[in-house]
């Protein structure tokens, strides 16, 4: 029987990369007999080919390489029909919520919004090319995001989940707990984990005396910015290259619908998104520690994101192996711990009643988070109604594991999306929800593919890796 293995290397012993493989002396080989045509041609391919950049190793790497995608997504956004179709369909759904919305804070984003899609729309259309993106883009931040937010800041108008982080902060330094220990009106809860009071610090440090101090400790604000770094982070992690930098697309999705609404009204949960691309980007590439440690810094913010831990844990092992895995897990684990353990031993009811109870539905107070999802939709029906949306939530939440455990995850692209799916599922079937939560499946679908400029989710073998091998991959027979 002929071997396929090259020879002269060692059977490699990590599951895809290779990790541990034993150095060997390699045996002197002969070149193969190539002729002279199919020589020149491997010679120029190896001249003009691909950055010699280092993927992680996949099943069936020796086969050929994976195809480019060849509409990928920085070129597909680039064309000046689909930037339009983008801003007409952002001013729609902006101009819908002065006429059909109930809150305050919501018409008032529509109607400084609109104009600003609209104004982004046409820059995008009749400027030149290289600054019509930029312009149209930067038009959209500051109609969409940066005035509505100023505005609502100064006027000390927010959503209840912000006035709820601030005042968590203030509790933790004056009584030693983010709970207050008898909630009686519905603001009184705080669905969130203890970490999530970090974000109120700068509020209760430098309380509301001025318009700079107001800005400067509103939660939005810090939410924003832990957002936009992450997402920055993850960006640098994926790229394939440093041909481009992040800052128009960015841009281009803070200033989107999706994102801006959540951030001016309330913002909670961008903290989150931002940190689950992160872990996702981290794992990719073998970061063990840092994304242990991103992964437990997500789940003492909001129980919800725990599920990110083993997406990420089995895209380590899919990629390099059990030890690496392991070492993330157990990061996470107990750093997460760290933080939990002092508060589920000392405040172990008000975690139970305030952060798992109150978002289910289960309390005599009900969450004001009411948007009509099917869930929400089920859970009016009574009481029956309310255990068949936790049945169908529980039976959401055991498909995504089985096709979690079928098929593990072996990009940061597949990552996100399985979590995602996950998310969304939880989202749409728990017995209270908002429309604005499914930004975060949402964000996590499309920044890892902006990132890695690809749609598919299986990272593509480049061909230098194939061309750069010492020896043949098949033995040649004469």
């Amino acid at each position: 029987m002929v071997s396929t293995r090259t020879p002269g290397h060692s059977r490699p012993r990590g599951r895809f990369t290779g990790r541990g493989a034993t150095p060997t002396t390699p045996a002197p080989t002969v070149p193969p007999t190539v002729p002279p045509a199919t020589s020149s041609a491997r010679r120029g391919r190896l001249r003009g080919g691909p950055s010699r950049r280092s993927f992680p190793h996949q099943r069936g790497g020796s086969g050929p390489p994976a195809p480019a995608d060849r509409l990928n997504p920085p070129g597909l956004v680039a064309h000046r029909g689909v930037q339009l179709l983008g801003c007409l369909a952002a001013t729609a759904w902006a101009a819908g919520f002065p006429l059909v919305s109930d809150l305050p804070n919501q018409r008032l984003w529509g109607t400084l919004a609109a104009p600003a899609y609209l104004l982004a729309g046409l820059l995008c259309l009749v400027l030149p090319r290289r600054f019509a993106a930029r312009a149209g883009a930067a038009a959209a931040l500051l109609g969409a995001v940066l005035v509505p937010l100023v505005l609502l800041v100064l006027q000390g108008r927010h959503q209840s989940e912000v006035m709820v982080v601030e005042r968590s902060a203030h509790l933790l330094f004056t009584t030693g707990s983010p709970y207050l220990p008898h909630p009686v009106t519905v603001t009184d809860y705080n669905p969130y984990l203890p970490a999530m009071s970090l974000f109120g610090v700068p509020h209760a440090l430098l309380g509301e005396g001025s318009a700079a101090a107001r800005l400067a400790g509103d939660a939005r604000i810090w939410f924003a910015l832990a957002f936009v770094a992450c997402l920055l982070a993850s960006w640098r992690l994926l790229r394939p290259t440093r041909d481009r930098a992040p800052l128009l697309p960015l841009t281009v999705l803070t200033a989107s619908p999706l994102v801006a609404l959540a951030l001016v009204g309330g913002g909670v949960d961008l903290p989150l998104i931002g940190l689950c691309c992160l872990a996702m980007a981290l794992a990719e590439r073998d970061r063990t520690i840092a994304a242990g440690l991103v992964l437990a810094l997500a789940g003492t913010l909001k129980w919800t994101v725990w599920p990110a831990l083993p997406v990420a844990v089995l895209l380590l092992w899919r990629l390099y192996g059990r030890r690496p895995a392991a070492r993330a897990g157990l990061t996470a684990l107990g750093a997460a711990s760290a933080v939990m353990v002092p508060y589920v031993l000392a405040r172990a009811e008000e975690l139970r009643e305030q952060v798992v109870r109150f978002p289910l539905g289960l309390t005599a107070i009900q969450t004001p988070a009411g948007s009509p999802l099917p869930g929400k939709v089920l859970a009016g029906f009574g009481p029956s109604g309310h255990i068949a949306s936790l049945v169908l939530l529980t039976v959401g939440g055991l498909g995504v594991t089985v096709w979690l455990l079928a098929r593990p995850p072996v990009s940061a692209i597949a990552g996100a999306d399985l979590l995602a799916a996950g998310l969304a599922i939880a989202f749409m079937l728990a017995p209270a929800g908002r429309f604005g939560y499914l930004a975060l499946p949402a964000v996590l679908v499309i920044w890892p593919r902006l990132a890695a400029r690809r749609w598919s989710a299986r990272p593509p073998v480049p061909s230098a890796c194939l061309l750069a091998q010492t020896g043949p991959a098949l033995p040649t027979t004469r």
